[in-house]
């Protein structure tokens, strides 16, 4: 044997025969996919590749159970799942994310990733198919067509109990300690960016807590249906070549590895054809990232200035904002996290466009839609969990600079208007705005308040207090 022909192995599939490296743990479908599918250099999420790994774990221990497989098979299938769960071969996972409909090659990936690792374990050689098959044993009583959309409910269900639900709870916190702290302070209030009544700054951060609170309540709503899986449906939803109480039992396994209530679809077929759970929790996604970019803004021009602009709070300062202004800082952490929420919105339209092209028995666009939801939950929860720690708990409130526009502001005279009523309060306003006199001055002038009445109806502090609510 030549040096050339002792770094590869030869291995056949329905097309054919070809060399693969030996030291590689993909098989001959894999090879195809990588020569097939160049297009992005993306390559599957880790979550992604746990989820489908978590998916063959439960299949074999169930199959071993059921003897459709013998134990000796079914625990070196698991072996060798443990091990890419515990983050060994990942670099074996090489197809891009563009590739065959439905997600077929990324499936044969992980088949042959675990069906050649687990003869090593049973001390045998890579490619050794007949002892250890990708189709036949990794895969048995399984199809494509019911794996990658289970995949993508345990990723997404992974991805929001890992990374976006800690994060949440992380925002949300923070924002209530800063509504605490500025609960004091009180600051004019902006309509169409124009000067309204008085309100409190650690009203404004209540009030972005509970809607960041209120979003994590719709997406916990819609990841419940994450939870129905139709694994067990094989290749068109009818469960050929499965057990009977297969369905059933990797449900039931596959819950206890991921500890969630999982349970089988009463449907497989309708849960196999519709993507609307990933559609659902997509759209979630998105109406948080809408909330986000509009509290984002909020923070970057309530930060504006220092000299030229509003200037009512100091976001802390993070790196140079600079390449040629000396001293200039800029609020990157509220800037990445819009162009963030901006791509969840572009993933969101690209999702419902996948969900809808389906046909018939199976919907091809799953690997689309897998990487789309799943980074979707991963990069707002990375992005909320940078904010809040290298933005929301640091800003410090200028309250000077708040004092003053809520004091300066002609939306004062809003509170004057059950005194002396809407027309006089408008005169007002318009003298001093033409004048450059106060409210007050130009209200005792004309002889419609007393002072003492003036004084109680202009308090800023009873003006800008929240009326009762159910807290």
């Amino acid at each position: 044997m030549t040096q050339h022909d002792s770094q590869v192995r030869i291995e056949r599939d329905s097309m054919g025969e070809r060399q693969i490296p030996r030291h590689v743990y993909y098989g001959i479908q894999t090879l195809r996919a990588t020569e097939n599918f160049p297009i992005s250099g993306l390559k599957p999420l880790p979550t992604y590749v746990d989820a489908c790994v978590l998916i063959k774990k439960a299949t074999a221990i169930t199959n071993g159970e059921l003897e459709c497989i013998s134990p000796e098979l079914s625990q070196a299938i698991v072996a060798a799942a443990d091990e890419v769960l515990s983050g060994k071969l990942r670099d074996q996972f090489v197809v891009d994310i563009y590739q065959a409909g439905a997600g077929t090659s990324h499936h044969m990936n992980i088949n042959e990733v675990l069906a050649n690792r687990a003869l090593e374990i049973l001390g045998d050689e890579k490619g050794n198919y007949q002892r250890v098959s990708p189709n036949d044993h990794v895969n048995y009583g399984q199809s494509t067509n019911d794996v990658i959309p289970t995949a993508i409910r345990i990723g997404g269900l992974l991805a929001l109990q890992q990374t976006l639900y800690p994060a949440l709870t992380g925002a949300i916190a923070a924002l209530e300690n800063k509504a605490e702290e500025f609960q004091d302070i009180v600051r004019s209030g902006r309509t169409h960016l124009q000067d309204a009544v008085p309100v409190r700054l650690g009203e404004n951060f209540r009030a972005w807590a509970q809607i960041i609170q209120d979003h994590e309540t719709r997406i916990k709503t819609a990841a419940q249906d994450l939870t129905v899986l139709g694994l067990g449906g094989s290749a068109a939803g009818t469960g050929l070549n499965t057990h009977p109480q297969y369905c059933d039992r990797v449900a039931q396994i596959l819950s206890e590895l991921i500890d969630q209530p999982l349970r089988p679809a009463p449907h497989l077929m309708a849960a196999m054809q519709s993507m609307a759970p990933f559609v659902s929790v997509s759209g979630a996604l998105r109406n948080l990232a809408q909330d986000c970019v509009k509290i984002s803004h909020d923070l970057r021009l309530m930060d504006s200035g220092p000299k030229t602009g509003l200037k009512e709070i100091q976001l802390p300062p993070v790196q140079p904002g600079s390449s040629i202004m000396p001293g200039k800082y800029n609020p990157v952490m509220a800037e990445m996290t819009s162009m963030v929420c901006f791509q969840v919105m572009g993933y969101d339209n690209a999702i419902a466009l996948a969900a809808q092209a389906g046909q018939l028995e199976l919907n091809v666009m799953m690997p689309l839609i897998a990487y789309n939801l799943i980074h979707s939950i991963e990069i707002l929860g990375n992005t909320l969990a940078a904010l809040t720690e290298r933005c929301i708990k640091g800003i410090m409130a200028n309250s000077d600079r708040c004092l003053a526009y809520a004091e300066g502001s002609l939306a004062l005279v809003t509170a004057l208007n059950p005194y002396i009523g809407y027309l006089n309060a408008a005169a007002v306003a318009k003298e001093s705005l033409e004048t450059g006199k106060s409210l007050r001055q130009i209200v005792l002038e004309r002889g419609l308040m007393t002072a003492e009445d003036l004084a109680k109806v202009l308090n800023l502090e009873q003006m800008s207090a929240m009326r009762s609510t159910q807290r």
